[in-house]
């Protein structure tokens, strides 16, 4: 019988012939490595023209860089401020969240605002970033020199929620003032809304935690006559004193247009904050990319430009160290 070659085959037959030698190739190949697995973390921090968003802003740029390596993409998320950043940690809503110090430390012992939750044992700390004060800028047609001359004022409190209104709230009563009948009017203008509203002429003050310089207080003291006005009185003092997360601090005279003399004023620490649930891998990283790159991030922003490693790891830390920051601090000799 006389045998076929390959080149006699119909070109149908032999098409099919390829068709199925492709497929049986494909089927003993092995399968493609299957891309890492992304892990989404989210950073709740303030309005958009605050110091925290740009923190958290910059916290996620060096997280990203090395995204490729260890599969965690960071986003960044506006928020009403510190006490919304630690009510989000407790519903799940955010892993991340900056808070000033003060309320840190209120929020771990179940005090103050937190009074009705009750102690929050599961939030941890990451590491503490700049110095915050408490600032008060006037109008200089208002006529006030002292904290005893916002009475019979017009005066922005601050937003119900934010963590800076909860601590105006806290040194107004420390120092004697109910805002509600000492004020001819409290307002509750956001972060934002402000430096405009005292250049508008709708309140004569406003009080604003932040972190120096601010472009916020830029803002109020160069569109518009205004001055930096020092918080000190007997009641402040005794606030201070007993409370460890509070310490005196100084705006520098020169720092925005018409203050020229030093102010004196008092002030918490933001911080990074977290939950026991966070898994350590993902708190590692972060951390390990903030302080692998620390210059850098130092020069994201002024008020960034003074800090030093011992000092985010050490200062105005009330809940527990989490322990993959722990981990990466230990690496790097910052701690025992």
């Amino acid at each position: 019988m006389k045998l076929l070659s390959l080149t006699t085959l119909p070109a149908t037959l032999m098409s099919s012939l390829a068709l199925m030698t492709s497929l049986a190739l494909l089927s003993a190949s092995p399968a493609p490595a299957r891309a890492a697995e992304q892990t989404f973390i989210t950073i709740g921090t303030g309005a958009v023209t605050g110091v925290y968003y740009v923190a958290g802003g910059a916290i996620c740029r060096l997280v990203n860089q090395g995204r490729k390596e260890h599969s965690i993409r960071c986003s960044v998320e506006s928020t009403n401020g510190s006490i919304a950043n630690i009510d989000g940690l407790r519903a799940e809503d955010i892993t991340f969240g900056i808070s000033q110090s003060d309320w840190q430390s209120h929020a771990y012992k179940g005090s103050a605002q937190f009074g009705t939750k009750g102690p929050f044992s599961d939030l941890r700390a990451v590491f503490s970033l700049y110095p915050e004060v408490m600032t008060l800028v006037v109008r200089k047609d208002a006529n006030i020199h002292t904290l005893a001359d916002l009475k019979g004022k017009r005066v922005n409190i601050g937003n119900a929620g934010s963590g800076a209104r909860a601590t105006v709230d806290i040194m107004l009563a420390a120092a004697g003032i109910n805002p509600r009948s000492d004020f001819s009017v409290a307002d509750e203008f956001t972060a934002s809304e402000q430096s405009q509203a005292l250049c508008d002429g709708k309140v004569d003050a406003i009080f604003f935690m932040v972190g120096h310089p601010s472009g916020t207080i830029k803002e109020a003291t160069t569109a518009c006559d205004s001055e930096l006005v020092s918080i000190d009185n007997p009641g402040i003092e005794k606030l201070v004193k007993d409370n460890p997360f509070y310490s005196w601090s100084t705006i520098p005279g020169g720092m925005y247009r018409g203050s020229d003399k030093d102010v004196k004023t008092f002030g918490v620490r933001a911080t990074l904050l977290t939950t026991a649930k966070t898994p350590d891998p993902v708190v590692y990283q972060l951390v390990k990319s903030v302080f692998d790159n620390f210059e850098d991030f130092k020069r994201m922003h002024p008020s960034f430009e003074a800090l030093k490693k011992e000092d985010l790891i050490n200062a105005a830390r009330t809940a527990p160290l989490h322990p993959g920051a722990q981990k990466y601090y230990r690496e790097a000799g910052l701690m025992k």
